[in-house]
C-alpha cells in the first residue's frame, strides 16, 4: 500500500536464519532482531512485555501517492495455481487446523481504479471517517499491488486449506470495487475468525526496503474497541514476522518500526473495527527496484505465502 491507502500511517539485513547460526549472527543488531523474531515465532511467548533488541534508528519514510495501474508485467517464476474456494463448513475437516477459521484480506481490488468515485466515499472507522478503499500502489513498470495481494492470498489459502482450516477471502477479484475497509472488518467478525491477515505491499521511495507487520493500537470510540484484540493480534503479528523472515529471507523494514518489523497503528479501519485477532502485513516496497523484483516473482510469492501461513499456523497452535 502507499501512504494514500488504508495503510497510510498517521501515527507513528536479515538473511534466512537457521538453527545454531542464530548464536553466531546475533552479534549484529539487525540479525539479532531476526533471531528474536524467529525465537518468538518458534518457541517464545508473545506477551506484552516481550521486547526486541534495540537497534539504531532508521530513516523516516517519505510519503508517496498511489496511482492506478497502467500495465501488468508478467509475474516470473512458477506461480502455484489458486485453490477453489473453501467448501461450505470449512476445509478438509482433518489436519492441524481442523475447526479453525482464517480470513485472508487481499488488499485493494484490481478494479478499484475504475471506480474512484465509489472508493473515495467516506466510511465510519469508529474513531472518524476515511475513504472506502484506495487503488493501492504498483511497481514502476505497472504491476499492481492488488494483483500481488490476490495472488499471494490464493497461495495462503491453498496452504491453510491443506491443513484443514476454513479459509475465507474478503474479495477474490469478483467485485466491481472494494470491499470498503469497514466491510472488510465485518467479514472477519461475522466469520468469528480465529485469525485475520490483510495482505499488502508498500509504495514508498527507492531505497526504503523490507517488510513490516502492522498491529492494532488500543482504540476506543464510536464503533471501535480494540482492547480485547490488542494482545492476541500482537502475538499473531510476531509469529508471522518470525516465520516471514525464515521463509523469505526478507529484511525487516528500514523505514518504519525502528528495525523491529512491527508497527502499531490507530488509524486503520480494518483494525479498529475488528473484534477478532487481526494484523496487516506490508510484504515489501513495490517502488524499490530490489524489492519489486521479489514482489513480481511467482516463486517469491510462494515463499511469502508460506511465511504468512506458517505464522498463522504457529499462532493457532497447529
Amino acid at each position: 500500500m502507499s501512504y494514500d491507502s488504508e495503510s497510510s500511517n498517521q501515527d507513528s539485513r536479515s538473511r534466512r536464519v537457521r538453527g545454531r547460526a542464530l548464536v553466531a549472527l546475533a552479534a549484529l543488531a539487525p540479525t539479532a532482531l531476526a533471531g528474536w523474531l524467529v525465537w518468538q515465532a518458534m518457541e517464545g511467548t508473545a506477551g506484552h512485555d516481550d521486547k526486541p533488541p534495540q537497534v539504531l534508528p532508521l530513516p523516516s519514510r517519505t510519503e508517496q501517492s498511489a496511482r492506478p495501474g497502467t500495465g501488468t508485467p508478467a509475474v516470473t517464476g512458477s506461480p502455484r495455481p489458486a485453490s477453489p474456494s473453501a467448501p461450505p463448513g470449512g476445509g478438509s475437516g482433518t489436519g492441524t487446523l481442523a475447526g479453525k477459521t482464517v480470513v485472508i484480506d487481499p488488499g485493494h481490488n484490481p478494479n478499484n481504479f475504475r471506480h474512484t468515485k465509489e472508493i473515495n466515499e467516506p466510511v465510519d472507522i469508529g474513531t472518524n471517517k476515511k475513504e472506502c478503499d484506495t487503488t493501492g500502489t504498483e511497481t514502476n513498470d505497472g504491476y499492481t499491488e492488488a494483483e500481488f495481494t490476490l495472488d499471494v492470498s490464493h497461495r495462503i489459502r491453498a496452504i491453510l486449506e491443506k491443513q484443514g482450516a476454513k479459509v475465507v477471502l474478503t474479495q477474490d477479484g469478483d467485485r466491481t470495487f472494494g470491499p470498503c475497509v469497514d466491510e472488510r472488518a465485518r467479514i472477519g467478525n461475522r466469520a468469528k475468525a480465529d485469525a485475520v491477515v490483510s495482505v499488502h505491499a508498500d509504495g514508498v521511495a527507492q531505497g526504503q526496503r523490507g517488510f513490516h507487520v502492522i498491529l492494532p493500537a488500543k482504540v476506543k470510540g464510536g464503533g471501535a474497541d480494540t482492547a480485547p484484540i490488542v494482545g492476541p493480534s500482537r502475538e499473531l503479528g510476531v509469529r508471522i514476522a518470525g516465520k516471514f523472515v525464515l521463509d523469505t529471507g526478507m529484511n525487516a523494514s528500514n523505514y518504519v518500526g525502528d528495525g523491529t518489523a512491527l508497527d502499531t497503528r490507530s488509524d486503520l479501519g480494518g483494525l479498529n473495527l475488528s473484534t477478532v485477532p487481526k494484523v496487516f502485513i506490508e510484504c515489501g516496497n513495490m517502488r524499490d527496484s530490489r524489492d519489486s523484483e521479489l514482489l513480481k516473482s511467482g516463486a517469491w510469492h510462494q515463499k511469502a505465502a508460506q511465511g504468512i501461513a506458517d505464522g498463522i499456523t504457529a499462532f493457532l497452535g497447529g
